[in-house]
């Protein structure tokens, strides 16, 4: 068997098969702690669990076999919003951050309410979990679409829906949604992903190549820190975390890309920089702990308070919507890697 995927084309997949579930999949079970879970099967070799009851967000992952991130112990953890937010932080690839708050713990200016680390949303569970495949051509697309709800009476009305997309063969991972204020006064929205990948895909020596015009130090224990933001150490025990704020470029269609990777091996990050304008880069190399961020946002982390005293915060009018959508694309080889910095390096000059 080849590994050029020809075996993958439409008509020999037709004359075999009469259930497109042989090659690409959303499989749903729960696990004995009572938590839903959708493992996801493409033959591009990527493959990925989805947690409906922690914000329909992205536990493990993996490419053909290799991790893509790190899992805390325990996890995937039932919500409960009796604790604390960092003991509930599964790890996997994607933790939402929002919808309302994205930052330190904090109690609010105005109303005193307390708000902890990153919002609710990754507490919050998904309902109306559909299911949807076509071919497009010669590209067979699979996709998976849930609601999460965040709203109290008197507070907040808003509705994510969120797709994951499949397209049969590719090893990517797209996360598409859309956040509407269904309420009928204005709110913040903070939406950040937090993207954690871990070892091996991250790594001493791996760097992080970004189309940056700027980068900044988010508090002084990164500006010691600064000459060395694209580069990934050794695990380090007591490691204290460092936080990057980058300013980014986009090319043409709006888009912009930036890339995690060794020379052979990495990850692409794509999305579109008029919805989500601000990169943040956490890197965090503790041993044992080895997981680091790379956080496409609306906003920055630095909770509601602030990004209100400082214009940042985005609101959304009664009506409204808002979009987020990542993509990831698995960079497998030296060719790949290569490819993918040289589309970051030539919009870093020229875009």
């Amino acid at each position: 068997m080849t590994d050029n995927k020809a075996w993958l084309q439409r008509d020999l997949l037709e004359q075999h098969s009469v259930d497109m579930r042989q090659f690409i999949d959303f499989r749903h079970a729960t696990l004995p702690n009572g938590m839903r879970i959708i493992d996801t099967h493409n033959s591009s070799g990527v493959s990925y669990t989805i947690l409906p009851d922690r914000g329909l967000d992205i536990w493990s992952a993996t490419y053909n076999g290799i991790p893509l991130t790190w899992l805390s112990q325990g996890s995937p953890m039932p919500p409960d919003f009796g604790r604390k937010w960092l003991q509930q932080f599964n790890g996997g690839l994607l933790v939402t951050c929002g919808l309302t708050h994205a930052g330190h713990p904090e109690n609010d200016i105005e109303s005193g309410e307390y708000r902890d680390l990153h919002g609710h949303f990754s507490r919050l569970r998904a309902t109306d979990i559909t299911t949807n495949g076509v071919w497009h051509g010669d590209d067979y697309v699979l996709d998976l679409t849930g609601v999460i709800v965040e709203g109290e009476l008197f507070g907040p009305q808003l509705r994510l829906t969120r797709t994951y997309r499949q397209t049969l063969g590719q090893p990517t991972i797209e996360v598409i949604d859309t956040i509407e204020n269904r309420g009928d006064t204005t709110h913040p929205l903070m939406l950040l992903y937090h993207l954690n990948p871990g070892y091996p895909l991250i790594r001493e020596g791996v760097q992080l190549h970004t189309p940056y015009e700027q980068v900044y130090p988010f508090n002084n224990i990164a500006r010691a820190g600064l000459d060395r933001w694209p580069v990934y150490d050794a695990a380090t025990p007591q490691y204290v975390e460092q936080v990057f704020l980058h300013h980014l470029k986009q090319d043409d269609t709006g888009m912009t890309e930036v890339v995690l990777a060794s020379d052979d091996f990495g990850l692409s990050f794509a999305w579109p920089l008029r919805d989500m304008p601000y990169l943040t880069q956490w890197k965090n190399v503790r041993q044992g702990i080895y997981v680091c961020g790379v956080e496409p946002g609306n906003c920055v982390p630095e909770g509601l308070n602030k990004a209100r005293d400082s214009g940042r915060v985005v609101m959304l009018e009664p009506g409204a919507t808002a979009s987020g959508r990542v993509l990831m694309t698995v960079l497998d080889g030296a060719e790949a890697v290569a490819d993918a910095k040289a589309r970051v390096d030539e919009l870093r000059i020229n875009g």
